[in-house]
């Protein structure tokens, strides 16, 4: 069952003059397919004209930002902030998810908290308010809700990488990750792991892949040893 479209509309702080665009946007495939409605009608294309919405806006920030980063790093860093993972980062804090209106099949294999498919949602998102607002709305969006807080966001990106190059710098033993747990069906798999630095355990994730489950565990790794001021 999603939760009221006004309440999301609430949330993010715009208001829309089409409400029919909000809808769509969170409108699944699965749903459109199971429902016979034309292909047109599921969020497909407002995601298609929402990812080029942001990539100009990204495009646009690091140019102003960096002005002395190089073509080739700025592409890099550029894929890196508008990737699958990070927009379903972006996604979770605004519970997109629940919001979906999903065929019963993708809702049955877990389809709101999947990556794929609530990115997608957010790119149809900001579509949608594009095509309702214009682009100064839609940059607005895209400011506050995924350009936003970004060195918080690097460090859980890049908390693997930046957990090893700590633990290289300040411990005399390896990192290794334990899986302490897996749960759920094959579709709906939850898997929960450890950090441990030689036979001590630190932080713990949980996550739909052994991936995922080992990225949080080493984020919240990273935050138990700053707060130890090991940096």
């Amino acid at each position: 069952m999603r939760k009221d479209l006004k309440i999301l509309e609430r949330m993010i702080g715009y208001e829309f003059q089409d409400f029919s665009l909000l809808k769509q946007a969170m409108t699944h495939s699965s749903f459109a397919n199971e429902r016979h409605l034309p292909k047109y009608r599921c969020n497909e294309r407002l995601e298609f004209l929402g990812d080029a919405v942001l990539e100009l806006v990204t495009s646009e920030f690091l140019f102003s930002g960096n002005p002395e980063m190089p073509e080739g790093e700025l592409t890099k860093t550029r894929a890196s902030m508008v990737c699958e993972p990070a927009l379903a980062f972006c996604a979770r804090d605004l519970s997109l998810g629940e919001y979906l209106l999903l065929g019963k099949g993708e809702e049955a294999t877990g389809g709101r908290k999947r990556d794929s498919v609530t990115s997608d949602a957010l790119e149809a998102l900001i579509g949608a308010i594009y095509i309702d607002g214009g682009f100064a709305n839609a940059k607005e969006f895209i400011e506050r809700y995924i350009l936003n807080d970004l060195e918080h966001k690097k460090l859980f990106f890049d908390s693997k990488t930046i957990l090893q190059e700590l633990v290289q710098a300040n411990f005399k033993d390896a990192v290794t990750y334990r899986l302490l747990s897996e749960e759920g069906p094959d579709h709906d798999k939850c898997f929960c792991s450890a950090v441990y630095i030689g036979e001590q355990p630190f932080g713990t994730g949980r996550g739909r892949t052994k991936k995922a489950a080992e990225q949080e565990a080493a984020y919240h790794s990273i935050l138990m040893l700053h707060k130890k001021n090991i940096k």
